[in-house]
């Protein structure tokens, strides 16, 4: 008999439902929920054909909220954390270089003899 164990013990994840852990499967849920909700709402507004679309469309997010990991974030750890980071406090980095040489040499003699001004 053989007992698989990840690599990394962090990485394990409980599935409740087909593999599925119970994040994955609420979101899953919701997903489909926010599907047939968009296409009872909209059957008899918009034709068969593009219903389908905005179905799609209208789950994906909910769909990826529960599958995507990012350095270990979840969807809206990683949202929020994006947003944050680009929309919040962006930041301009400037480089300005230092030199530490003719810093070290202001007060010397040889200030003189290198001519660094």
């Amino acid at each position: 008999m053989e007992v698989r164990i990840n690599k990394e013990v962090r990485d394990y994840q409980e599935s409740v439902f087909f593999g599925l852990s119970l994040r994955q499967l609420i979101f899953a849920l919701l997903a489909v929920l926010v599907a047939v909700g968009v296409y009872f709402g909209l059957r008899n507004i918009v034709s068969s054909g593009e219903i389908g679309w905005i179905c799609v469309l209208a789950a994906f997010p909910f769909a990826l909220g529960g599958f995507f990991t990012y350095n270990g974030m979840t969807f809206e750890q990683f949202l929020l954390a994006f947003i944050r980071s680009e929309l919040l406090y962006p930041k301009k980095l400037v480089f300005k270089s230092e030199n530490l040489y003719a810093k070290a040499l202001e007060n010397s003699c040889a200030k003189e003899a290198l001519r660094l001004d």
